[in-house]
């Protein structure tokens, strides 16, 4: 009886385990042709995939999650799990290409002497810092590229964070998926490619300007916000969020 039970009980897992995945091609809606390595997330349960070289992905998802499709040069788009596409299975979903106009590009030149010394003084560096202090919860940012580093670090002792309780208070249940991103290594992986904050912007419901907002209030420099990638936009964020929820307990 114990084993008639237990062989019923794995059964009954495996039938839910297999209804919990999705799977799918996507292709190019011009030609037909699959797409490899676009980046899909699951926005409900911040699980992510990418295509193979057949286009080819399968995903863990639920009936009415939405999953979000990117891939560079092509228009993301989101598409909403059935219970047809977990009958059926594989679906095919097709992107359109984005058209881009280059507009002028200014190119300036930096010329070498020669000498170490004279050219190091030439050549640009962006030299931020990110800075913290101990029984301090919150940072600050310095350098010679970041002016405001100490208006910024008195900041950080007197008034920490408060432009962005309203955007962490108001969002509470995108932002405990901060730490889900952070454990999911494909969610990692597609972030660590991306500079655009498209799928940021998704999965946390904010736009461009808030993600700004909430990083400079957090004492984060304009050259950091422009030359990150989203993966370290993530943890900047999170980092920030983690700040916040500590004042908001004292």
């Amino acid at each position: 009886m114990k084993n008639t039970l237990l062989i019923f009980f794995l059964l009954i897992s495996g039938y839910m385990s297999a209804q919990d995945m999705v799977s799918g091609t996507v292709m190019n809606a011009a030609n037909d042709k699959p797409i490899e390595n676009v980046h899909i997330v699951n926005l409900n349960q911040v699980k992510g995939a990418v295509t193979d070289e057949n286009g080819e992905f399968e995903l863990q998802a639920t009936v009415n999650d939405t999953l979000y499709f990117s891939y560079l040069g092509f228009r993301s788009i989101r598409v909403r799990v059935t219970n047809d596409w977990l009958k059926y299975g594989n679906v095919k979903v097709k992107m359109t290409e984005l058209g881009f106009a280059l507009e002028e590009v200014t190119v300036n030149s930096v010329k070498l002497t020669g000498y170490l010394e004279i050219d190091a003084k030439n050549i640009p560096i962006y030299d931020n810092y990110r800075y913290s202090i101990s029984g301090l919860n919150s940072g600050y940012e310095g350098g010679d590229s970041s002016p405001n580093a100490v208006t910024k670090a008195i900041r950080s002792l007197s008034n920490p964070a408060d432009m962005v309780y309203n955007i962490f208070g108001t969002r509470p249940r995108q932002m405990k998926k901060l730490r889900q991103m952070k454990k999911d290594d494909n969610i990692r992986s597609l972030l660590r490619n991306k500079f655009d904050r498209e799928t940021l912007m998704a999965l946390l419901q904010v736009n461009r300007a808030e993600i700004d907002e909430i990083l400079n209030n957090c004492n984060y420099s304009q050259d950091f916000m422009k030359t990150a990638n989203d993966l370290q936009i993530l943890d900047a964020i999170n980092s920030c969020y983690e700040e916040y929820k500590v004042l908001q307990k004292n």
